[in-house]
């Protein structure tokens, strides 16, 4: 199996998992004398089936992306790791940028006048910087995944 396929794998599986959970609470509690839609036992059984093959798979993508090499000396962990971290400093980025573009509707000279304390502009550029990186390394990373088999 590919690594990418195990990837689409676990994302059912955690669908599925979260499906089961709320399947379980709705079933959780009856009217006395009402039997539940689902029987909540065999939905438990359900649930620990599956999060025990979710766990596996986890442990096998873990494993496949640290012994798998992105570039020289650089892991697929190390590059998923950078991928986060640039789409965090995107999203801080572009926040910031929105939050600092002042537009003023003062409606009298009395009313208080508001400033960016940062360059917008530049905060932009920098944004979508951060955004084209994340996209080249993104589309890198998808790539290898569909070159690379799935360790046991």
């Amino acid at each position: 199996m590919r690594l990418a396929e195990a990837l689409i794998l676990r994302a059912d599986t955690q669908k599925r998992i979260e499906q089961l959970r709320q399947r379980l609470l709705r079933n959780a509690k009856v009217q006395e004398g009402d039997r539940p839609a689902e029987e909540p036992q065999v939905m438990l059984a359900e649930l620990e089936t599956a999060a025990a093959e979710l766990t596996s798979l986890v442990q096998r993508i873990n494993r496949t992306n640290a012994a798998t090499e992105m570039e020289a000396g650089q892991s697929l962990s190390d590059a998923l790791a950078m991928r986060d971290t640039l789409a965090l400093r995107q999203g801080i980025y572009k926040s910031l940028a929105a939050e600092a573009t002042v537009t003023q509707n003062r409606y009298s000279a009395s009313e208080v006048k508001f400033s960016s304390t940062v360059d917008v502009a530049a905060i932009q550029r920098l944004a979508n910087d951060l955004a084209r990186e994340y996209r080249d390394l993104d589309t890198r990373i998808q790539e290898l995944n569909w070159q690379v088999e799935l360790q046991a």
